[in-house]
């Protein structure tokens, strides 16, 4: 029944949903296998329109991995054309993200010029950027002759694909690159009806903001594209559509996911279940927290990933996750909070990459789509949510088997178990518990990082902001009112000058650059240098050089030992890399210095008194444990109030293991290559393990020096 205090119906028109529409069929795809599987039935059943709509996309990623139909293509670009060439009535629309360069690893390169989106003419693709300034479009949906839609978490692009096993080493989960991944989670619906043609009409009205073009609704067709590997978990139901869409010119801004997730967490009563990439937000945080203040509140069930994606996230994202974290945990009075991530121990160092976007209130409430619990899914990117209201049994028990399938999956047993368990039980967390040390389980998230990290790290407001911010603004957040407009002129050659750095980091790594910068190339180069009496001075300017491109210093090292031997190698290697950070450390000095410590605030000062209180110990941690590509670590340094003695001596210390250990492994393999002989390998095998044997122990000093440090006065509080 519900609660006397809060309204009988969640969805509230004109308040948290744009539609509400009669979906005929609506079925619940976890997992990439299942999805992509059904999305290329469909594909091969359309007959008028094809609309994708998402975030990326991928024309290489191969939907099907085993028992693909004979003449069939199994990739995403092929199928596509061969349902054109099979069906000349049929259009594909395709509207992705005009992506930033930051995303250049995870994107196929280059996709506007893209041979497989220009060689036919009834196949129209555009990047999106009708999106304000750092803005993304992060909708992720398809249509099917206005028939057949797919709504979720998921793009067709790589790294996706999955089976619900998510089985430690499996061949298939090779992505486009050729390359393995870690495994992905993540879900989407599939509905039919009325439903899948007001995402119709969504999709066309984004096109025509983005591109200027008015596209036609696709004529009904008699033949519903159905794909028949998608289960119908119901038949006949209305469901509802929500959306965030930012300000952006004369369009105002649309925030009802945010309206809908508060009044959902607000009407639970015994239960809210939730799977999510990201947990940020601070409206959302705000209704957590205002839930467990209640005496007689539901248990919150947060299942969040391990750790989130690349390095960057992990640095930015995951320490606002920390902070919210820790604000959830001092609220949880009474205990009713549980914090978790999917574990599956078969997988060893390797995590399971949860990316779904699913909430579940009791039995009466779900919604899932492409929103993130963070800031930017609130109100600066667009977003696109299906919501469904139970309104009888037989609705309630949709959305109750779905929940029992996913911990069924998480905890490695059936929904069937689950369910049985689940009548028994008064806790939904002390069911979770007992599957506790099991292969599979969802076991507690602590969630803390270091706290070096977590005093880097600005505002919220800045890496993960709920509104698009104009310049002005952002120097109100940032700086006293008498030093903004000085600043501000001052600020333009730091930030240019990171901005490079960090741009030259990412192309190095992600972009073709890395191909023409390879151990051979630089090998030839360092042994012409090697031929001429100079190489003294050279060698060390070529680090310089090499630091201020942000060219990665582990190659340069390898080269180098590979050309002139292990000792003297090392030695080149030490010196030539401590006179790039000097170098690297007085530029970032000179460009900022108090500039930056007025910038960020009260937290870099805490940060900087620690380097001044603690420099070399710091700096040797940096060096051991970098959190950031080298040339750029040595700019925010050179920013700090940490002492030149200080960096010098913390780099000299930080540096020298990790160089020798690659001069010496280095030389070892050179020499077991030139000479492979049994005595030679077993050499080599022996270095390998004392340098990871080492490496081993450096990190552990690193983080209990850490846990142990006088100024790290925040323990992680006990999990619930």
């Amino acid at each position: 029944m519900p609660h006397p205090q809060q309204p009988a119906t969640i969805l509230r028109q004109e308040h948290n949903y744009w539609r509400r529409a009669h979906a005929d069929r609506l079925s619940f795809l976890i997992d990439g296998e299942a999805y992509f599987r059904a999305f290329h039935e469909a594909v091969r059943l359309a007959r008028h329109s094809i609309f994708i709509v998402g975030w990326d996309i991928d024309t290489r990623l191969l939907l099907i991995r085993d028992r693909l139909p004979e003449g069939v293509p199994g990739k995403l670009g092929e199928l596509l054309h061969l349902a054109l060439q099979r069906n000349r009535k049929l259009h594909v629309h395709v509207l992705v993200w005009d992506w930033a360069v930051l995303y250049a690893g995870e994107r196929q390169w280059m996709p506007l010029y893209n041979l497989e989106w220009r060689k036919h003419r009834r196949l129209h693709f555009h990047l999106d950027d009708h999106c304000p300034f750092g803005a993304s479009q992060h909708q992720k949906f398809v249509v099917i002759d206005d028939q057949v839609a797919f709504i979720g978490g998921f793009d067709l692009s790589k790294d996706r694909w999955d089976t619900a096993e998510h089985l430690p080493g499996d061949p298939r989960r090779i992505n486009t690159d050729g390359k393995p991944y870690r495994p992905f989670h993540d879900l989407q619906a599939a509905l039919s009806g009325e439903a899948a043609c007001a995402l119709g009409e969504l999709a066309r009205e984004r096109w025509q903001r983005v591109t200027g073009k008015h596209i036609e609704p696709s004529a009904q067709g008699d033949e519903l594209p159905w794909p028949e590997s998608a289960p119908v978990d119901i038949t006949d139901i209305e469901v509802g559509f929500s959306r965030t869409i930012p300000q952006l010119d004369k369009h105002p801004s649309v925030r009802e996911i945010e309206a809908l997730l508060i009044d959902a967490i607000a009407s639970a009563q015994e239960i809210v279940y939730i799977e999510n990439e990201y947990l940020t937000s601070k409206s959302i945080g705000d209704a957590l927290q205002q839930s467990m203040e209640k005496p007689d509140g539901p248990e919150i069930i947060l299942v969040l990933p391990k750790k989130t994606g690349n390095w960057l996230e992990q640095n930015t994202m995951d320490v606002l996750r920390w902070r919210l974290l820790q604000r959830l945990r001092e609220a949880d009075h009474h205990r009713r909070l549980y914090v978790c991530f999917p574990e599956h121990r078969g997988l060893g160092e390797e995590h399971i990459s949860l990316h779904s976007k699913l909430l579940i209130v009791d039995d009466r409430f779900l919604t899932l789509g492409s929103a993130n619990l963070s800031n930017r899914s609130m109100g600066f990117d667009t977003e696109c949510n299906l919501a469904f209201e139970a309104d009888d049994d037989r609705s309630r028990q949709v959305i109750t088997n779905l929940r029992n399938q996913l911990l069924g999956e998480h905890l490695g047993t059936s929904p069937e178990r689950i369910a049985t368990r689940l009548a028994g039980a008064t806790s939904l967390i002390a069911l979770i518990e007992e599957f506790h040390g099991q292969q599979r389980a969802l076991e507690p998230l602590d969630g803390s990082v270091p706290d070096l990290i977590e005093s880097l790290l600005p505002d919220q407001r800045i890496i993960d902001p709920e509104r698009p911010v104009e310049a002005e603004e952002m120097a109100d957040m940032m700086l006293p009112p008498e030093e903004r407009k000085s600043t501000l002129r001052q600020l333009a050659p730091a930030l240019i000058t990171l901005a490079i750095l960090a741009g030259l980091a990412a192309a190095w790594r992600w972009t073709p650059l890395n191909q023409w910068l390879d151990t051979e190339s630089l090998q030839q180069l360092m042994e012409q240098v090697n031929q001429y009496p100079f190489a003294l001075v050279a060698v060390p300017g070529a680090y310089v050089l090499a630091g201020l491109l942000s060219i990665p210093l582990t190659l340069l090292v390898i080269v180098t030992v590979i050309v002139f031997g292990a000792w003297q190698g090392f030695l080149f290697a030490l010196g030539g890399a401590l006179l790039s950070a000097v170098c690297n450390f007085a530029l970032g000095r000179w460009l900022a210095g108090d500039l930056v410590r007025r910038v960020a605030g009260k937290r870099l000062n805490r940060l900087s008194e620690k380097l001044g209180k603690r420099g070399i110990l710091t700096i040797v941690t940096l060096r051991l444990v970098p959190i950031a590509p080298y040339a750029i670590v040595n700019l925010v340094a050179g920013a700090s109030r940490v002492g030149l003695k200080d960096f010098i001596l913390g780099t000299i210390i930080g540096l020298t293991p990790g160089l020798l250990a690659i001069s010496i492994f280095s030389d070892q393999v050179m020499a077991t290559i030139r000479k492979p002989e049994p005595g030679a390998v077993a050499i080599l095998v022996a270095v390998a393990a004392a340098l990871a044997f080492s490496g081993w122990l450096l990190s552990r000093w690193a983080k209990r020096r850490d846990d142990k440090s006088p100024d790290n006065d925040s323990a992680p509080p006990k999990q619930a």
